[in-house]
């Protein structure tokens, strides 16, 4: 039966077949080589299950896609309602989705889907959280880097679009990104920056790294599409910003939280980038309660 969709959202969708590689993999590593013993053992194969997945905690949904798939790998009967999709900002106590189906398959599923949902939806919080310190401070966009967890990335990184950020990288084959070792291995900045620009194709933007505002002012000299300012400080990082003067994208890191954003986006950077976002935002805490 197709999944019913009760509630539109702007945030567009993971093509499905890329949600489904993932929590196909999940659900083989949970179910192992027989399946869900205790549920089979303690719940009678004719067993119905009316439930809702709720929020304990406010915070910010992603995830549902994934939660939804994982019920209907399991049981394309099972019939899953959905009140919040991504992006949807939830309070404590309300219902995220519905489920409805054979108990057997919902408990199977029910893991799988609350660690997926539980998981994005904490980086969506946690990215809703940076967006929002940042917002009366300058136009500065929260950005993710590829700190993610092995095979979740796109998930992940749908969890930050839903959150209000956006993204890096996907990859190391999609941009440009000179970092501190590149340019050590290299010689220096100008042979890093020819090099990089001899091997590209004509859409590939380059940015590189700088520490340093003499750094700065050598690849200003030479050029570049993106500038990361890497751990500096509020003044420094307003000097960096002026000297560029709009003749590269701007983006701070380093040790970026809810308490530095502001003043970070106070010097006027174009994008602030953060690893934690992913890779160690808390969950939210999400449960399925039975009707």
């Amino acid at each position: 039966m197709t999944p019913i969709l009760t509630t539109q959202n702007a945030l567009a969708p993971l093509p499905r077949l890329l949600v489904e590689s993932i929590v196909r993999a999940a659900l083989l590593e949970d179910l192992g080589r027989a399946g869900d013993i205790t549920t089979n053992a303690v719940v009678a194969a004719d067993a119905k299950l009316r439930g809702a997945i709720v929020a304990r905690e406010p915070g910010v949904v992603a995830g549902v896609d994934a939660a939804l798939a994982a019920f209907t790998l399991i049981d394309p009967a099972v019939v899953v309602t959905v009140d919040q999709p991504d992006g949807s900002h939830v309070k404590r106590r309300e219902t995220v989705l519905r489920v409805e189906g054979s108990a057997r398959s919902i408990l199977a599923a029910e893991r799988v889907a609350l660690n997926l949902l539980c998981k994005l939806s904490g980086i969506a919080t946690a990215t809703a959280a940076l967006v929002e310190a940042v917002r009366p401070h300058g136009h500065a966009r929260i950005v993710c880097t590829r700190k993610t967890t092995p095979g979740l990335r796109s998930l992940e990184k749908h969890a930050v679009r839903a959150g209000g950020g956006a993204n890096h990288r996907f990859g190391l084959d999609d941009a440009v990104l000179i970092k501190d070792n590149h340019i050590a291995i290299a010689g220096g900045i100008r042979p890093a920056l020819e090099r990089a620009r001899a091997a590209i194709g004509h859409l590939v933007k380059i940015e590189i790294e700088v520490d340093t505002l003499a750094q700065l002012e050598e690849v200003l000299e030479l050029g570049a599409d993106a500038i990361l300012l890497d751990n500096m400080n509020p003044d420094m990082l307003s000097q960096a910003v002026r000297r560029v003067n709009r003749r590269a994208i701007t983006e701070a890191s380093g040790r970026i939280t809810a308490a530095t954003a502001p003043a970070i986006a106070g010097t006027g950077v174009d994008l602030i980038s953060t690893g934690w976002i992913t890779h160690s935002a808390p969950i939210l805490d999400l449960g399925l309660d039975v009707a």
